[in-house]
């Protein structure tokens, strides 16, 4: 008897050591925070490396809501009325991304305005032409036959304005207008996080102290003019401020550290992507709004409006015959009849007066047409690229100088371009990073890509023409270039220049041979606008404008690329 309970007692202590090593098996063989790939301890407050390793996600940005992104049918699937063939339907997918759920309003513009009027101020010589080169052009309401100075006057800075979308601004001036956003609102974090000190971004806005979240990142000690005692170096740690709901991406559990004495960094996770023009298949993808969307013909692309149905009219029982957009209705027909059978407006309107998509967004048709990031081509090259397409890649990289660092726009390095219609605009900002041409040294011996600028990849370039020889040198003149009668896209060559005294010297192309419009700086509208009739509500619906001037229907809403996982959903269970 005590035999057997014995033997009892030594296979209950074996059992006991087998489960309890079978338990241990399936545990990290790390503890206390170390990694996986080495035991190291991953933010250890005596130093090493530091990462937000409780980050949890990307949070949305101001102004911004999500788009999941998915699969859908780009391009039109209908009768094409307008005979244009430039909208044929190609199956795309996007990934999940942020937007505006509103156009860009005057009163935020007007904010980008002011903060560029006290940071360069006009009457410097240094810095006269950027507040110029960045302020919407206000004659664009003007018309021959037509009284509009009241607009001219009126539109961009008056009160009863400011919730209006801007209007005037090219595709240049937007795109510069986001870059300021994407440095205002992740200097706006970082001060919350205490990386910055307090209330700089207001009592500290000088030119040689501007913020760039690229130069930060790069050299934060040379940030804000290399200022210590605005650039603080120092880490959030477990007892720092939480930032504003919306305004920071995990910005209370940003490091899970302690550690002191360093800069924010990427991955710190708290700083925002760039916020950015959204590309054409973002932009028609978030305009369908599909997910709102369950009968499969509406999915495959029959969608006419961002709205469900065939009508431009509500069928909602409480607001029933209520127009869901500002368009035109038909000649000399700018809103309907007064009290009546109206949209509420006879040119643009306040942003969130329809009713949103079903992704939340406001006005993806009629009010103003929008801006895109992508150069025009008649045709979707869906046969290269069928996830994210976008037309417009042009890459570039920090320029480095002599001493092996990263050099920053100073006042004397700043650049301006002069456009076609004598527009002096500035492309970059004293403090943000000076940028050059990628070369051989990233191209070389590279599959995904072959040079700098790729804006006519597959469609404009020598390899696109009749006139190109495969396996033989091209046809042209003597140094192997294509002559002006052999391009593809014959389009005006204008040219604005400005002589040794500064005088502006400009060289009109009058030649009557030109065939399209089209080259590498004209830039995709979508949407319909208050000067549109329904025909163009349709977010299929594309067309172009030179990327330098600006018209009274065409805005723009900003962008911004989401990073992690594509929606915000719960684990999926694991076998």
């Amino acid at each position: 008897m005590k035999v057997n309970k014995v033997i009892a007692v030594k296979l209950l202590l074996s059992l006991v050591m087998i489960i309890g090593f079978a338990s241990c098996s399936k545990k990290s063989s790390t503890k206390g925070g170390g990694s996986r790939a080495t035991g190291w301890k991953i933010n250890d407050k005596k130093g090493g490396f530091q990462y937000a390793n409780k980050f949890k996600k990307q949070a949305t940005g101001p102004g911004l809501v999500m788009v999941e992104g998915g699969t859908f049918t780009m391009g039109k699937v209908q009768d094409d009325v307008m005979h244009d063939w430039n909208n044929t339907p190609n199956q795309q997918h996007v990934m999940s991304f942020y937007m505006d759920e509103t156009e860009v309003t005057n009163l935020m513009y007007m904010e980008y305005l002011n903060w560029l009027k006290t940071v360069f101020p006009p009457d410097q010589d240094n810095y006269k032409n950027i507040y110029e080169g960045a302020s919407p052009d206000t004659l664009v309401w003007r018309n021959r036959l037509g009284y509009n100075e009241t607009m001219t006057q009126n539109y961009l800075r008056h009160p009863a304005y400011a919730e209006y979308p801007v209007v005037g601004v090219n595709w240049i001036q937007a795109t510069e207008f986001a870059k300021w956003r994407t440095d205002r609102v992740n200097e706006k974090i970082l001060e919350e996080q205490k990386y910055l000190k307090k209330d700089s971004k207001v009592t500290d806005m000088t030119a040689d102290k501007v913020f760039s979240t690229e130069a930060y990142l790069a050299s934060p000690s040379t940030a804000k003019g290399g200022d210590e005692k605005l650039v603080l170096k120092r880490g959030a740690g477990r007892g720092a401020k939480p930032a504003a709901k919306g305004a920071a991406p995990g910005a209370n559990n940003t490091a899970g550290n302690s550690a002191k004495n360093v800069y924010a960094q990427r991955t710190s996770g708290l700083i925002l992507p760039e916020y950015r023009l959204p590309t054409e298949a973002e932009w028609e993808y978030a305009a369908a709004a599909d997910v709102g969307q369950r009968e499969y013909n509406q999915y495959k692309g029959q969608k006419k409006y961002p709205w469900s149905g065939s009508y431009t009219r509500s069928g909602k029982r409480q607001v029933r015959g209520d127009q869901l957009a500002n368009f035109k209705q038909g000649k000399g027909d700018y809103g309907g009849i007064a009290g009546w059978s109206d949209d509420g407006a006879d040119i643009t309107n306040k942003v969130k007066s329809y009713p949103p998509n079903d992704f939340g967004l406001y006005d993806m048709a009629g009010n103003v047409a929008e801006w895109v990031a992508d150069v025009y081509r008649p045709i979707v090259d869906d046969e290269a690229n069928d996830f994210n397409y976008y037309r417009g890649n042009v890459y570039t990289k920090d320029k480095i100088g002599d001493d092996g660092k990263v050099e920053l726009v100073t006042a004397e390095t700043q650049k301006f371009d002069t456009l076609s219609n004598g527009k002096i605009i500035s492309r970059n900002f004293p403090g943000q990073i000076a940028k050059v041409a990628v070369d051989e040294k990233e191209t070389y011996l590279r599959q995904n890509f072959t040079q700098s600028d790729n804006r006519n990849y597959r469609d404009g370039d020598k390899q696109s023409t009749r006139y190109f020889k495969f396996g033989g040198s091209e046809e042209g003149d003597e140094k192997g270039k294509l002559k002006d009668d052999q391009r593809m896209y014959d389009s005006p060559r204008h040219n604005v220049s400005t002589d040794s005294l500064g005088n502006m010297v400009r060289k009109y192309d009058h030649s009557n041979k030109r065939t399209t419009l089209v080259n590498d700086d004209v830039r995709v509208y979508k949407g319909g606008s208050w000067r549109d009739r329904a025909y163009w509500l349709d977010p299929a619906q594309r067309r172009y404008f030179p990327q330098d001037m600006a018209t009274d229907f065409i805005g723009f809403r900003c962008a911004m690329s989401r990073v992690g996982p594509k929606a915000d959903k719960k684990k999926r269970a694991r076998n």
